[in-house]
């Protein structure tokens, strides 16, 4: 009789979490899915061999699996309650997803629409924050995200830093903006310098820098709006 291999035997690309890692978990099958869920299988089957027979009895449909009782799944040698209880509720939860309505993305027009987005973030601050806004090819929001927190005047912001964000989150454009607790939005040489470094640095990777808009509570200043982009 040929001898079971655990999955952490396997070669590494054959093992679930490792291929999800490496490949995304498009490339999974339901069963080895489900195999990262239970994490084990039995002395004579691996998860994912455990699973796939899970999957065969349930025709090979997640809609069936999800109707299994615990006291169904149980019956299988290598599931238990805690077991079936995961897997159930990982159906109750794809389930809920499929009923949700799909959020709507704020869409960024002008730079009236980058000052709304931060005023309530920015608008109490005692210090300089300086945040770039991740947008999408339709210019709609990705993801807000902090670069910096300084001191009373000025804060120090690290192009990498933006443009590795912006990658990581497939970024097409992006805009930037920081405070001035001050309350005067006139920027400084230093801003200046900054929107030009980054402006040409992004447009190497492909990506729009669309704006840079100063804030202070009441008032702001847009590069854009200024004709300096």
């Amino acid at each position: 009789m040929t001898k079971k291999l655990a999955i952490n035997q396997w070669a590494e690309e054959d093992r679930p979490r490792e291929k999800m890692l490496l490949h995304g978990a498009s490339v999974l099958s339901n069963a080895e899915l489900l195999a990262i869920l239970i994490g084990s299988g039995s002395a004579e089957s691996s998860a994912v061999e455990l699973m796939r027979k899970v999957l065969e009895d349930c025709n090979n449909r997640l809609g069936e699996l999800g109707k299994r009782t615990v006291d169904e799944l149980c019956r299988y040698k290598g599931i238990g309650p805690a077991k079936a209880i995961t897997i159930l509720a990982a159906s109750e939860l794809g389930r809920r997803r499929k009923d949700e309505e799909p959020s709507e993305r704020k869409q960024i027009h002008c730079s009236k629409d980058i000052y709304a987005f931060f005023h309530p973030l920015m608008c109490d601050l005692a210090v300089e924050e300086c945040w770039v806004l991740l947008l999408n090819q339709a210019s709609k929001v990705i993801e807000p995200v902090k670069i910096s927190q300084g001191g009373w005047a000025s804060t120090q912001v690290d192009i990498r830093c933006i443009l590795r964000e912006a990658l990581l989150k497939r970024a097409t454009s992006l805009v930037l903006t920081h405070n001035h607790p001050s309350g005067n939005v006139r920027p400084s040489a230093d801003d200046d310098r900054l929107t030009q470094a980054l402006f040409q640095s992004a447009k190497v990777m492909n990506i729009r820098l669309l704006d840079h808009v100063v804030v202070s509570d009441g008032t702001y200043y847009s590069y854009a709006d200024e004709g300096r982009l």
